[in-house]
């Protein structure tokens, strides 16, 4: 249960974050383009290894996934500050810190087992 309520809270604060960034994108005159072929295409994450089934190697490949995506992250807040939108670097930095704190607690599950 411990795995199903962190693996809960991860998938919360990833869609906080992907529906924050949407809406960002459609302000600053762009297309949130939210389908999942388009997702698939676009995005650096690695498929997810749908073959697992143990509990320790699930929160492994979420590790290397929320560490990927905060990696983007702040490549997006230096991005937003080279083209001076600070609201947009901002908002980077609010999804950064919650992808962070999402990261250290399953990198601290994996370091209980």
């Amino acid at each position: 249960i411990a795995l199903h309520e962190l693996f809960d809270e991860v998938a919360t604060t990833v869609q906080t974050a992907v529906d924050d960034i949407a809406e960002r994108t459609v302000q600053l005159g762009g297309t949130a383009r939210g389908t999942i072929q388009a997702t698939s295409k676009a995005t650096a994450l690695k498929e997810y290894p749908l073959a697992i089934t143990d509990g320790r190697d699930h929160v492994e490949s979420l590790s290397t996934a929320l560490a990927t995506f905060g990696g983007q992250v702040r490549n997006a807040i230096d991005t937003a500050d080279d083209l001076g939108d600070a609201n947009t670097a901002d908002l980077f930095t609010g999804v950064s810190r919650d992808i962070d704190k999402q990261l250290w607690f399953v990198e601290a599950h994996a370091q209980g087992r």
